[in-house]
């Protein structure tokens, strides 16, 4: 990636300083204490605030909002729906389980056989050893594209997020967030069958999935028609890519007696819809015209606006193909799709590579600079975690 020619000279006490934490441990070891320590810290805050508030700290991080679902399907497979009466129109929504995929709730059926507790830790396990994978694999992807130093500050940047409290939830994040990165380093070393492979898992965790088969997809593509590579393996890893993802969407249209639309119709009867960004445009309009508006619904309009200056970035800076497919097809299915519009800054969290342009800066600036200003987004992102969890009324 191009960087800037700006530069800020430390002190010699600072180079002693980062020269010695980068003697005491391997950098990959230390973007995990890194990760270990914003959001450990996150975790502490957050379950003082929930004992606090007179409630139990692993149920506000095991079971809620989605963590619900998927928790149910780990316990006794599909078919659960849930009625929402519409008083007005005498109808309702019908919400089914087939809108979540199955990578997820898989893995807590397994690890809740081994693993003492039931099904509400093993979810929590999952979802933190996810969290590891994907902080090595960000890391991994940041020494490469800008450097150690940044590779950290990626990292930290990463874990201090507004929303990223769901990093350390019941949720698919941070499953997705494992598999697309070690995907996109995959393709980015040329590791064509590797990637094909976490493609097909990703596409087996959430929708977005589809994101990471793009980025593979789109680079065996770029491959042949520039001629860089006619390997058997790049065909084979293209096509096999949105696999996984199909064949849900498939198996879940048969199911309901629709094999190419089944799924949407589930999609819709949860509200969600691609409507190329028109309800997200209302409901921005809503929250910069409409006076007093929630805090949740301020913060993603700020949120979707970082992101888009930060993807212009990231074209400017020339990233690398897979990490622009996978970030633009992620961005593209949040922006574009209706309903719950409060969950777009959660559906944005697996796109990390969004914050390559600012590590790369921080990493110019002094240490103790990157410090305090990693360590102050951390601290806002404590206190908007427990906002969001304890206080906020909107769909996580």
């Amino acid at each position: 990636m191009a960087t800037g020619r700006v530069t800020v000279s430390p002190s010699r006490a600072e180079i002693r300083a980062v020269r010695a934490v980068r003697a005491a441990a391997p950098a990959p070891l230390l973007a995990l204490g890194v990760f270990a320590l914003v959001r450990g810290a996150g975790i502490l805050v957050l379950s003082c605030a929930s004992w606090w508030a007179g409630r139990d700290p692993g149920r506000v991080l095991g079971v809620s909002w989605d963590s619900v679902w998927y928790l149910a399907i780990a316990d006794r497979g599909y078919g659960r729906t849930q009625m929402w009466p519409d008083p007005l129109t005498g109808t309702g929504t019908v919400q089914s389980d087939y809108a979540f995929f199955p990578l997820y709730p898989t893995l807590i059926r397994i690890v809740s056989h081994v693993m003492p507790g039931g099904l509400v830790p093993a979810g929590l396990f999952v979802a933190w050893v996810c969290a590891a994978v994907a902080v090595l694999g960000v890391y991994k992807i940041g020494e490469r594209l800008v450097g150690p130093r940044a590779g950290l500050l990626l990292v930290g940047l990463w874990a201090a997020l507004p929303h990223s409290v769901v990093l350390t939830l019941a949720y698919t994040e941070p499953l997705l967030a494992a598999l697309a990165a070690w995907a996109l380093y995959a393709l980015l070393r040329g590791h064509w069958m590797s990637a094909a492979g976490l493609a097909v898992l990703a596409g087996l965790t959430r929708p977005t999935g589809l994101a990471v088969a793009a980025a593979v997809s789109a680079m065996a593509l770029h491959a042949l028609l520039s001629r860089r590579s006619r390997a058997p393996a790049v065909w084979v890893a293209g096509l096999l890519a949105p696999t996984g993802w199909a064949a849900y969407l498939l198996a879940v249209g048969v199911r309901v007696g629709d094999p190419l639309g089944g799924y949407f119709t589930v999609q819709r009867r949860w509200g969600s819809r691609f409507d190329f960004g028109e309800d997200a445009l209302r409901s921005a309009e809503l929250v910069l015209t409409g006076g007093r508006v929630p805090l949740a619904a301020a913060v993603t309009v700020g949120v979707l606006a970082a992101a888009g200056l930060l993807a212009l970035l990231l074209v400017l800076d020339r990233a690398p193909l897979p990490l622009l497919a996978y970030t633009g097809i992620l961005m593209l299915m949040t922006y574009g799709g209706a309903g719950f519009f409060e969950s777009k800054p959660r559906f944005l969290l697996p796109a990390f590579p969004l914050l390559l342009p600012v590590a790369a800066v921080m990493a110019r600036a002094r240490p103790r600079t990157a410090v305090v200003v990693t360590g102050v987004l951390a601290g806002l992102s404590w206190g908007y975690g427990v906002y969001l969890l304890l206080v906020a009324r909107v769909p996580l």
